[in-house]
């Protein structure tokens, strides 16, 4: 699977986004993914004598590539991963969590081996409809001579698709207290001052606290087991019709921007 795009996108398009004590947040907002700005660093694949290894996933991921369910641990939103070898530029991962499937996905390199197609299903981080999407990555070094057509380093470079389940989220605040939900089941009621309040119906994220950072700027933390794993500062336009997105990953190193349209 497209780890990093995957749990990127859990937390870059469906993650919690905050609003402020004047209102200027509340409503409904959409992610426009025309106007995004993935991360420079690169994901780092490794496909060579029948193992896979997935050097950038957090924690990194390192298994056989022979089709069938290999145990993996560390990973909040799955347990198991299946790596199946369809061609030799193009492999499908299955991901499950005791059992049962919660992702799947397809990577095709190109012929001229420099740009990695990927589609997408994704019930990892969702309680209704699965998130589904397609993209593309483009190469910026090649893996050691004799590996799969994966194998080496990759950085997104575009987003064609994602259902809107994955790109709407709501909020509204009353009095000193925000409560966010999503289409996918995850929701908080967080107060405005920086306390960390509970995260309901995210695997990987267990509180969240926000802070007013300004009149029309909020900063949010996302924690897992009291450790903090992303940090976004939302700012909304003086006309309250965009929102601009700054999302520091701090598991994989990476930053992010986003733009969000009130719907």
């Amino acid at each position: 699977m497209k780890k990093l795009l995957f749990v990127g996108l859990a937390i870059l398009l469906l993650m919690p986004v905050v609003a402020s004590a004047q209102n200027a947040f509340d409503g409904t907002w959409k992610i426009d993914l025309s106007k995004a700005e993935f991360p420079k660093k690169p994901d780092v694949y490794l496909l060579q004598n029948g193992m896979y290894q997935c050097k950038t996933c957090a924690p990194p991921i390192d298994i056989k590539a022979d089709g069938q369910d290999q145990k993996v641990t560390g990973h909040p939103y799955y347990d198991s991963v299946a790596i199946k070898v369809v061609s030799d530029h193009e492999i499908e991962e299955t991901d499950k969590k005791n059992g049962k499937t919660v992702a799947t996905s397809t990577m095709t390199v190109s012929p001229d081996g420099n740009t990695l197609a990927f589609t997408f299903t994704d019930s990892s981080n969702t309680n209704a409809e699965p998130v589904t999407g397609k993209g593309e990555e483009t190469r910026v070094a090649k893996g050691p001579a004799g590996t799969h057509a994966i194998s080496g380093s990759w950085r997104t470079t575009k987003v064609d698709t994602v259902s809107d389940n994955g790109l709407l989220w709501t909020y509204k605040v009353s009095g000193d207290e925000l409560t966010m939900t999503t289409q996918t089941g995850q929701s908080y009621t967080a107060k405005l001052n920086g306390a960390q309040a509970p995260m309901k119906g995210d695997p990987g994220t267990t509180s969240v606290a926000v802070k007013m950072m300004g009149k029309n700027t909020l900063e949010e933390t996302d924690y897992r087991e009291g450790k903090a794993i992303s940090i976004a500062r939302m700012v909304v336009s003086p006309d309250g019709k965009t929102m601009k997105l700054m999302v520091d990953d701090k598991l994989r190193g990476t930053k992010s921007e986003f733009a969000a349209m009130k719907q």
